[in-house]
């Protein structure tokens, strides 16, 4: 193992955004000392092999993050703490690692996502604000979903490394307990959505935005009423090499009826029913854009226009920076009504969030089936898991439960 040194200082982020990663196919890396030190032997072909793992997951922007994410902070925790390059790694490594990666040393830990890397004379720099792990109320805690996403995009990777013959082993599937890491659940995790007083806090507060000011914050309205009443994902937002959102894909069929027509997770297009509210929420924003109320057939204009020169937004992070900041305005808007807790669960909550929050209403009052192909759900057990009914009528027949 390492010395204590190696945790003082947070490491740099070593792969940078979806749009901005060079392409390792064509541009292979030759050189690692602007992004670590004293890297350990065969860290070059690690970090090659590590970029086109990532690279190849480029079609999806979620999956992209995910697997960026579990890569990179594996590497870290190879390079950095255990001073080991891929093809030392054993079983019994694997183990130690999720140990480290429930306390990463706290100078790892930010406060707020920061851009991983910076604009520098025409450059991209990592940026040394960047941490890789964050927790917005400084106790970092690993959850649950977390060590599973880790388990399983390590498996995927060692797999990979299997197949272009630079390992010969799978260290993750040689484990014997991944038990002792993952608990078993009785029923299904609770969805994570804001509640009723949060989320029409949290709309007032962009409407508020949009009215004082209406070139930049018509945008965030419009964002914030997309991902609630049309169950969006945020990487259905943003335009990628597979998917560029426009309002020609707001279209009308025969009877009137108004669709929007989006690519989700696993590159699989669904057509989402357009509400009524969402119909006059579309035409208010195309109004703050100058165009006219509703789309032409097949009309080009980005769907969610960047502030600062032509074309929509291509980064995911944008996305986030807009919701979060009426997240922060909400929450405190809440303090001074008095709903100190409320505005305190309000900083934990994240875009997903309003996804999450937009099916659970509907699902009370809409056909599950209608949900599960707006939301794009594989089966209607996943909305289900929407459904809190069952749970209610749980707790009612137990809240007059007498002890004496």
């Amino acid at each position: 193992m390492s010395s204590p040194k190696n945790a003082a200082s947070s490491p740099l982020a070593f792969f940078d955004t979806l749009e901005a990663m060079p392409n390792p196919f064509k541009q292979p890396v030759t050189s690692l000392e602007h992004l670590v030190s004293d890297a350990p032997a065969d860290a070059i072909k690690d970090y090659q092999f590590a970029s086109e793992f990532i690279y190849s997951y480029r079609g999806s922007p979620d999956t992209f993050s995910t697997y960026r994410r579990e890569i990179e902070h594996f590497l870290h925790w190879c390079w950095l703490i255990a001073d080991k390059s891929l093809a030392a790694v054993e079983r019994e490594d694997i183990e130690t690692y999720v140990e480290f990666s429930r306390q990463p040393p706290q100078s790892w830990i930010g406060e707020h996502n920061v851009p991983r890397f910076i604009e520098r004379g025409g450059q991209r720099l990592p940026n040394s604000d960047w941490r890789p792990y964050v927790s917005k109320r400084g106790e970092y805690v690993l959850s649950q979903s977390a060590i599973q996403s880790l388990f399983s995009v390590l498996s995927s990777f060692f797999n990979f490394l299997i197949q272009e013959n630079y390992l010969s082993a799978n260290p993750v599937s040689q484990m014997r307990q991944k038990s002792k890491f993952l608990r078993k659940h009785q029923s299904q995790g609770k969805i994570r959505r804001l509640s009723p007083l949060q989320w029409d806090t949290v709309i007032e507060t962009a409407e508020d935005m949009a009215r004082q000011d209406p070139v930049n914050h018509e945008r965030t309205l419009f964002v914030m009423n997309a991902l609630f009443a049309m169950y969006l994902r945020i990487s259905e937002l943003v335009e990628t090499p597979r998917w560029q959102p426009q309002m020609g894909h707001f279209q009308v069929d025969q009877e009137g009826n108004w669709w929007f027509v989006t690519v989700g997770k696993g590159n699989k297009e669904r057509e989402i029913s357009v509400s009524d509210a969402m119909l006059e929420a579309l035409k208010r924003y195309r109004r703050s854009r100058g165009l006219p109320s509703l789309p032409s057939p097949g009309e080009p204009s980005p769907l969610i226009h960047k502030t600062r020169g032509k074309g929509g937004i291509t980064s995911t992070r944008q996305i986030r920076g807009i919701v979060q900041k009426c997240f922060d305005l909400a929450a405190e808007k809440m303090r001074k009504e008095g709903f100190e807790e409320e505005a305190q669960r309000l900083g934990d909550a994240t875009v997903h969030w309003l996804r999450h929050t937009g099916i659970s209403e509907d699902v009370k009052h809409r056909p599950r089936e209608h949900v599960r192909d707006d939301a794009g759900h594989g089966s209607s057990a996943i909305t289900d898991r929407y459904i809190d009914v069952e749970r209610a009528e749980r707790h009612a027949s137990a809240r007059n439960k007498l002890i004496r």
